[in-house]
């Protein structure tokens, strides 16, 4: 059925007429995608805007395996070249800095070639309907209640509450690995979310991953007789003190059970398939600026209110797109908004449209000489990540590991009772991204990634290098900045712990040589380097890949506050962003679930409110 809908949607992009909508929704990753379709579907004329194509039948995206392949793929991939610091010398330590050679090739390391350009770290975007949804590893994670809690504690909105939050999850859910009618998970909504099926693995001894497992679940206090069934243990569970539990996991992901990606992609093609909703798609249409109206109400000026956008059309104008063409344009033209506009471009893409809308900082608005709408100096600050590395090595024989195991846990030296660290370990490699990641270390190759939750320092920022919405913002994550020293000690205990384990696995697969952090065979449990040598390894090599926060919501008295509690942009009217820079926080170990969420509560927000006005 799902193929039948999809095969006979066909959707173009047509010119942009100058037409009304209720709403317009820029942006169709996981927070527009879903609230496009959503007021659609209540019964609003709803336009949604995406700058790319459409991907949704190619088996490079559509294939959940294909995910490495669809991030790479110029298709699609907008390439965001950043920073982690403000030290020039200590970003040219990360080993897979990229420059461009001027013959149409990358050199990804730290001995460029003569004349080759800095282009700096990767960090690739989708620009496809669906967004970054599209691309991903599709690992679906809900955030610590920690997390939802803090808007409830910074705005006073109970409806931010954690136990609250999971209707939105139970809503949006079609759950594909659980026995109907558990009351944690939704069965019903229109993401699929599954599990590995066969974790049988876990009962054999004589494999050397299941050894491995046991000595893990020995070091974080598991019961090890239990370990078969705790691999299935689901990751999305609603249990009392869930955040302060160390276990393994089943790895859940926003795709089918026949491997198929489940993302916004898919629910925006069937809303249009059904041929009852008022949903317009525009593909290839890039929005330059959001459009305002200084109304007056009696004798006091109203604040100004978004009444469309303006866009350029056209395939590959963004210019982080590969395929984009030095000074390619196309034609410009107006559309209107009756009700709202909604902004859901992402944690790098929001800032920009906010700021060339004239939302922003001052000073910055000031020096392009774009018209101040709204002096907002939180717009593009606040940047933040998880940081992700890995241990890698090289086994003496391939490790027999049939799936993965998976684990949130805590380290000692954690700051309070939660976990901070998510951990996948299995017989592939992950070193973060460049052009054609992600390498390939040999056969008997042996990585345990992990993911640091709950960063201390949320410094980083999004700033605009040009008026030209065409152009890619500066994007500075600046790792470390505040509480760098308690992260990355608590990265050396996870790196510590997990290659304690590997000790277990004995021959023939031991000893593991270990390629980073630690070069070196791996003997007595013990690194080949100091703790502070691993420190200084994961200072320079941590990479990211889950941007939140650049347009966040806040508190009435916090002076870079961008939101407020219902996703609506301070100081204007008619204007919201829904997507993962809404985020104060990075919302736990992986965004895309959480930022799907508070795109149904978004629009049950905005519902709610169009029908009070209506009232």
């Amino acid at each position: 059925m799902r193929s039948a809908i999809l095969s006979a949607l066909t959707v173009s992009a047509t010119a942009v007429s100058a037409v009304t909508y209720d709403y317009i929704v820029v942006g169709s990753g996981p927070g527009g995608g879903p609230l496009a379709a959503d007021l659609s579907r209540a019964g609003y004329s709803t336009l949604l805007i995406e700058a790319g194509g459409d991907e949704g039948l190619n088996p490079t995206y559509d294939d959940i395996a294909n995910f490495n392949e669809a991030a790479n793929d110029e298709a699609t991939r907008w390439d965001f070249w950043v920073k982690h610091s403000d030290d020039p010398v200590r970003d040219l330590k990360f080993k897979h800095n990229t420059w461009d050679t001027g013959a149409g090739t990358f050199y990804v390391g730290l001995d460029p070639p003569p004349g080759a350009k800095l282009l700096g770290i990767q960090y690739p975007r989708a620009g496809v309907l669906g967004g970054c949804a599209m691309h991903n590893g599709a690992v679906t994670t809900l955030p610590q209640d920690d997390d939802w809690n803090v808007i409830v504690n910074t705005t006073g909105d109970v409806s931010w509450e954690a136990g609250k939050m999971r209707r939105y999850l139970k809503e949006i859910e079609r759950n594909d690995y659980l026995a109907a009618g558990n009351p944690a998970h939704g069965y019903d909504g229109w993401l699929s979310i599954t599990a590995a099926p066969d974790v049988s693995w876990a009962k054999n001894d004589n494999l050397t991953g299941t050894k491995i497992l046991k000595e893990v679940a020995r070091l974080t206090g598991q019961d090890v007789s239990k370990v078969a069934d705790l691999v299935s243990k689901d990751i999305l569970e609603d249990v009392p003190n869930r955040d302060q539990v160390t276990s393994f996991y089943n790895m859940a992901q926003h795709s089918d059970s026949k491997g198929k990606r489940s993302s916004p992609n898919n629910y925006v093609r069937a809303t249009l398939a059904e041929k009852k909703y008022p949903l317009t798609l525009k593909l290839h249409t890039l929005v330059t600026k959001v459009l305002f109206s200084n109304s007056t109400d009696g004798m006091a000026k109203a604040p100004p209110r978004a009444i469309g956008v303006e866009v350029m059309e056209g395939a590959s104008l963004y210019r982080a797109d590969p395929r984009s063409v030095p000074g390619g344009k196309g034609p410009v033209s107006q559309i209107f908004a009756s009700k709202e506009v909604i902004v859901s471009g992402g944690a790098f893409n929001t800032p920009q449209i906010l700021k060339l809308s004239g939302i922003g900082p001052r000073a910055e608005l000031e020096k392009f000489g774009i018209p101040v709408i709204k002096d907002l100096p939180g717009v593009g600050e606040r940047l933040a990540d998880n940081y992700e590395n890995s241990l890698l090595a090289l086994a003496n024989q391939t490790v027999d590991l049939p799936g993965l195991i998976t684990m949130q846990f805590r380290t000692p030296s954690a700051v309070g009772k939660n976990r901070n660290f998510f951990t996948w370990c299995g017989n592939f490699i992950f070193q973060g991204f460049w052009p054609g990641f992600p390498g390939f270390a040999g056969p008997t190759q042996f990585t345990c990634a992990m993911l640091h939750i709950g960063p201390k320092s949320q410094s980083g920022s999004v700033r605009l290098r040009s008026a030209d919405p065409r152009d890619v913002p500066d994007i500075n994550f600046r790792f470390f900045e505040h509480g760098g020293a308690a992260d990355l000690h608590e990265f050396v205990e996870a790196a510590n712990l997990l290659r304690e384990s590997w000790l277990a696995a004995g021959a023939p697969a031991a000893p593991f040589e270990e390629l980073h952090p630690c070069p070196g065979r791996l003997a007595k449990g013990r690194a080949e380097c100091s703790d502070a040598a691993q420190a200084e390894y994961f200072k320079t090599q941590v990479y990211s890949h889950h941007a939140s926060s650049t347009a966040a919501i806040g508190g009435d008295n916090d002076p870079l506050a961008v939101l407020d509690s219902k996703f609506r942009v301070r100081g204007v009217n008619g204007l919201r962003v829904v997507d993962a820079s809404a985020f104060p926080v990075v919302p736990g170990a992986f965004p895309v679930l959480p930022t799907m969420m508070i795109s149904r509560k978004a629009a049950e927000d905005i519902i709610a409110d169009a029908k009070k006005a209506a009232a």
